[in-house]
């Protein structure tokens, strides 16, 4: 009889191993500018990972950054938090877990962050100068075998609120760029980025600025490409 519980125990085991999904951490904590819509985004999020298969927390509650804590989830997510979110410990256990091979995922105001964390930067990968209006504008697909990207038209004109950048790192692989001509306001150039991806210091980065109105989390065309950039994230190849 024993030696049945065992064999049952064990069987029980193996299938909660199965059937445990990888799990993803939204932080949408905010120390600067709130962003309405990460009340759409957040639910958004949750709905992808019930229809792909992965679990969704959010938090605002940087506590929760904590080695033992980080551990369990495959990414985090920034999505538009703002100003200073983190203390130097919370922080550490970021950079612990990042180096430990774990995914970030930066979202619109995710490079409005942080901006005395260097580490942080050269994660995230840019740093936010301003905005003009919003307005349509045209966004250049300029690499499409890119799981975020894969399924976007070459050239995609899209109404959101375009950051300028002060700084931009040199180690990103670079997915969109936004056509200046296309709309007023811009300050980078021709190589003004709007979407990227990058390894970093052991574990994988992607940045979409996209993702200011709450209308972008009904868009099929940009929750195809942020699950693209989670999946990344996570480490899942399709």
């Amino acid at each position: 009889m024993k030696k049945l519980i065992t064999i049952c125990l064990l069987i029980g085991a193996s299938i909660s191993q199965v059937i445990a999904k990888d799990k993803v951490l939204v932080f949408c904590k905010t120390a600067g500018f709130h962003h309405n819509s990460i009340a759409v985004g957040v639910p958004a999020i949750m709905k992808l990972g019930q229809e792909n298969n992965f679990d969704v927390d959010s938090t605002t509650d940087a506590t929760k950054f904590t080695a033992g804590n980080l551990k369990q989830y495959k990414a985090v997510i920034f999505l538009s938090t703002t100003g200073d979110v983190l203390n130097d410990t919370q922080q550490a256990a970021f950079e612990q877990y990042i180096k430990g091979g774990g995914g970030f995922v930066g979202v619109h105001a995710a490079t409005d962050t942080e901006y005395d964390w260097p580490w942080y930067g050269k994660l995230v990968g840019a740093y936010f100068k301003s905005h003009p209006k919003q307005q349509d504008a045209t966004l250049n697909v300029v690499d499409r075998n890119f799981i975020a990207t894969k399924h976007l038209p070459q050239t995609w004109k899209r109404w959101d609120e375009w950051y300028n950048y002060k700084w931009i790192g040199d180690d990103l692989h670079v997915l969109i760029k936004i056509d200046e001509k296309s709309y007023t306001g811009g300050e980078n150039g021709d190589n003004h980025p709007m979407a990227w991806y990058h390894n970093f210091d052991g574990g994988r980065a992607f940045y979409t600025e996209l993702g200011h109105t709450d209308e972008s989390y009904a868009d099929p065309l940009y929750l195809k490409h942020l699950l693209g950039g989670i999946k990344y994230a996570m480490g899942w190849k399709k």
